[in-house]
């Protein structure tokens, strides 16, 4: 059997979703290097928070959508339908004359982003035989490494010599091409019969998950009793909401696929909630610029496509939970070395070197719980568990970076390094806690379809 994603009859449907996962992924981080930019220029600096906070309400709307409408009546419907909303919203956020307008753009594309995401996770699980699925999951992460990389100083070249509509307007151009690589490919998937109406098929729990996800953004980005009244509304608004989308036992870790599950939003939580407070301490703490500080950045992605490469080869040798151990102790051992630079005596390649630990971590964990969720999922609910995978990473890590922020916040004018620790200190707890999970909970009682665990 070929084991070549890139090899034919594949190439040309591999080639077009890696793209078009580059594309979605490089949006989303070129919107963060250019938006103060847009801001200024549209004169809507009051509605900055609301240009990302609605892109991210919307996306959770998109994935669960997404992922019902995909067990339903198969996944090419909503991949044609999101790609439409994804394209339509750049051309929205492109010519924008005034910053609201700009902001129905960024919903657009969220939300055409939600449904092409979970779509494309949908058709690896229809196309592509099972042995296949790891090499095509460590392509995707690849495809949204190399955008964390390059896709900052991209961009802002782009704003700097032709402009920060062109951030938006470029895409489509390259949007457009990826597409019809992936159209060949798709008429041979057909909906797959036996779908029901399950818990991720509710709109109004996602649309209650999106308003609390976007209170969370909004109130993280405001101080004093705002902040702490707007997030304390967002927490008890997903606590109610956020379940009902996610396996039953998610947060209990019950074995099989609530612990797959589980694990992504853990793996997520604890690299995020280091990776946003590394650069900040080596520029404000050691002097670094912020291109000298980026390079742990760098490191990281570097090694989470080393991961995912590893992963899709000779990884497939390890046992899934086996890898899935050893992903999360590399985080962990990334954090330490992270937290260590806290003290000035340590050197910065120590933190550089640790956290490509982490990223190796990452690397390894993401395309492994990728394949372990269409493994032990239906043909009919596989797309309502892949917008389940991807919600709970993006729900844990927007809770630990919101609370985690504001903790900082409370902290940072007392004791620098305390406002440090207190942030490794979360991030270790969480992949120490996702290692026991693996460990202990992952294979632990009922057994997991035969295979599942095995490559």
């Amino acid at each position: 059997m070929n084991t070549n994603p890139f090899a034919r009859p594949y190439r040309a449907l591999t080639v077009g979703m890696v793209a078009l996962v580059s594309l979605t992924a490089f949006e989303a981080v070129a919107v963060t290097t250019v938006m103060p930019t847009v801001a200024r220029a549209l004169h809507g600096l009051a509605l900055y928070a609301l240009a990302f906070g609605g892109a991210l309400a919307a996306g959770i709307v998109g994935l669960v959508v997404g992922g019902a409408q995909s067990d339903r009546k198969g996944p090419v419907r909503p991949l044609w339908i999101g790609t439409g909303c994804f394209v339509a919203g750049l051309l929205i956020s492109g010519l924008a004359p005034q910053m609201w307008v700009l902001i129905v753009g960024r919903v657009t594309m969220g939300f055409g982003g939600g449904l092409l995401t979970v779509a494309l996770y949908v058709v690896v699980g229809h196309v592509y035989p099972a042995a296949l699925h790891p090499r095509v999951f460590a392509a995707f992460a690849g495809g949204w490494v190399v955008p964390v990389i390059v896709g900052p100083l991209l961009a802002g070249l782009v704003a700097q010599h032709a402009g920060w509509r062109w951030v938006f307007l470029g895409v489509v151009a390259l949007t457009v091409p990826s597409l019809a690589l992936v159209v060949p490919a798709l008429g041979a998937v057909q909906p797959r019969p036996g779908a029901e109406v399950t818990r991720s098929s509710s709109t109004k729990w996602a649309v209650g998950t999106a308003i609390g996800a976007g209170l969370l953004y909004v109130g993280g980005q405001q101080g004093g009793l705002n902040a702490a009244l707007l997030m304390a509304a967002a927490i008890v608004v997903l606590v109610v909401c956020a379940p009902k989308l996610l396996p039953a036992g998610t947060f209990a870790a019950r074995p099989g696929l609530p612990s797959v599950i589980g694990l992504r939003g853990l793996a997520g939580a604890a690299f995020v909630q280091a990776d946003v407070f590394l650069p900040l301490m080596l520029t404000r703490e050691r002097g670094f610029s912020p291109s000298e500080a980026g390079l742990t950045v760098t490191a990281s992605g570097l090694a989470w496509f080393l991961g995912s490469w590893f992963q899709g080869r000779a990884g497939q040798k390890i046992a899934p939970e086996r890898r899935l151990q050893l992903g999360l102790a590399l985080i962990a051992v990334g954090v330490v070395t992270a937290a260590l630079c806290v003290a000035p005596a340590v050197p910065v390649w120590v933190c550089v070197v640790g956290w490509g630990a982490g990223g190796l971590g990452m690397g390894i964990i993401y395309p492994t719980l990728s394949t372990l969720t269409l493994a032990l999922s239906p043909p009919a609910e596989q797309g309502a568990n892949s917008s389940a995978l991807q919600l709970a990473d993006f729900l844990l890590s927007s809770a630990v970076l919101a609370v985690g922020g504001s903790l900082f916040a409370l902290l940072v004018a007392r004791s620098a390094p305390a406002a440090y620790l207190a942030g490794y200190g979360t991030a270790e707890l969480l992949a120490l806690v996702g290692v026991l999970v693996a460990a202990f909970r992952l294979t632990a009682g009922e057994p997991l379809p035969a295979g599942s665990l095995r490559s």
